[in-house]
């Protein structure tokens, strides 16, 4: 019988042989292929790592490199390879800041232009003719769901045939004109409807804002902006008007001082006569200062001129008949807000009597807003009416029927024409303009 200590010596033994052939067993199989370093030494340093050899690389990369590519399978070729795009033209460039000067003919320097200038250009004159119509019912509504079969136009009695016709709405460039020669008790009501005035405009529409009474001033060019327009109309809050009531001709407080006896003080002679000074109300010249920024805007929009007036007028160097041949001209319409005298009901009475002192109370207003389209001016005393008139002025103008067509065109021929607008329904009133001039043709 083997001793206990021969034994358990010999089950070691099988077992270190046994932990021996697992050991190197999983380094063949596990370890196959890795360079697994030894372990740090606690006596030796540990070696330094080696440089990586990048000469053998790039060597290999030249080889790729000089190698030919392989010619491509022509049935797997995409077409564009097939067929590579021409090569581009050489692109010659202006050297930055310089124009280069284009050719002209006869004496003088030439002129440095933009290059564009030099295409040819055709110019074409039409006499294509562009109707805004309004179209309103016995109330004073404005008439939709029209369609072109209920229109009839004649243009000097004779029917033309519409070529062009639309009820969408038009972007407007509109002059609106305020007048601050009425009284100051007027004035002050119109500023207090400002706000209601710049809320009228669309975000499509562009305005600019005038002033007149003796003269005329452009208070902002045209824009799109209502921040721009609130500020120029805060600014004019501060303006007064003219004082109600007649002038002061007698008494100490007259022009011709103190009297004694009915005899000025210190005069022998009869007193003098005295008469009020007239003042100017430049209507005419306002309304055709504007006309002709407007002809300045872009041709796609509606051109309207908004005045904002008691309606008189004195002192223009304009005449009407010249202001409204202008209109008629570039197809302008005017629309106004008749305030204080002119709004009153007996409007046309007063305005008769004062036209005959020469108080300067002309019918004016109202002949060019019907001549150019505009319809009746709105005739309002209260600031809620005022503001209501701002609303439906610009829907007005903006929501008309625009008609069109080509007359016949007449050599040399610019005579005024007619225009009658005629509506195949009862009970409708019809607003358009009452003619315009042509532009003439060649001889």
């Amino acid at each position: 019988m083997p001793a206990k200590g021969s034994r358990t010596g010999l089950n070691l033994l099988v077992l270190a042989a046994f932990l021996a052939f697992g050991v190197v067993a999983y380094g063949q199989s596990g370890t196959q292929g890795q360079n697994i370093p030894d372990a740090p030494s606690t006596v030796q340093p540990p070696a330094a790592k080696p440089v990586p050899d990048t000469s053998s690389s790039k060597d290999t990369q030249q080889d790729q490199d000089t190698q030919p590519a392989p010619k491509a399978n022509p049935q797997t070729q995409p077409q564009y390879e097939k067929n590579p795009p021409p090569k581009m033209p050489p692109v010659e460039t202006v050297a930055p800041g310089s124009i280069p000067e284009t050719t002209q003919q006869g004496p003088g320097p030439r002129n440095q232009m933009n290059p564009a200038e030099n295409l040819y250009k055709f110019v074409v004159n039409t006499n294509f003719v562009q109707i805004p119509v309004m179209v309103k019912d016995g109330r004073g509504r404005m008439v939709d769901g029209l369609l072109p079969k209920d229109f009839v136009v004649l243009e000097n009695g004779k029917p033309q045939k519409l070529s062009y016709f639309t009820s969408d709405p038009f972007e407007l460039s509109v002059a609106v004109l305020i007048d601050l020669g009425m009284a100051d008790m007027t004035l002050q009501k119109v500023n207090e409807t400002y706000s209601a005035l710049v809320g009228a405009f669309s975000p499509y529409d562009e305005y600019s804002l005038y002033t007149y009474s003796s003269t005329v001033s452009q208070m902002t060019d045209f824009t799109s902006k209502p921040e721009r327009l609130t500020a120029t109309l805060d600014t004019l809050k501060l303006v007064r008007g003219h004082a109600n009531g007649p002038p002061v001709l007698g008494g100490p407080l007259g022009p011709q001082g103190p009297m004694v006896n009915g005899m000025p003080v210190g005069t022998n002679g009869p007193p003098p006569v005295y008469t009020p000074p007239k003042e100017s109300h430049v209507l005419n010249d306002a309304i055709l200062r504007a006309a002709l920024d407007l002809t300045k805007r872009d041709r796609t929009r509606r051109k309207v001129i908004f005045v904002i007036s008691d309606g008189r007028e004195r002192g223009s160097q304009a005449s009407y008949k010249q202001v409204l041949k202008l209109l008629e001209t570039h197809g302008i319409q005017v629309k106004a807000v008749v305030l204080d005298q002119g709004a009153l009901p007996i409007y046309k009475q007063v305005e008769k009597i004062h036209h005959v002192f020469n108080q300067g109370y002309a019918n004016i207003l109202p002949k060019y807003t019907n001549a150019t389209g505009g319809g009746d001016p709105f005739t309002e005393l209260t600031r809620n009416s005022i503001e209501q008139a701002y609303a439906q002025i610009t829907s007005e103008a903006r929501n008309q029927y625009t008609l069109g067509y080509t007359p016949l065109a007449v050599k040399g021929s610019s005579a005024y024409r007619n225009i009658e607008v005629q509506v195949d329904k009862s009970g409708l009133n019809i607003y358009t303009k009452q003619g315009y001039y042509p532009i003439p043709t060649a001889r």
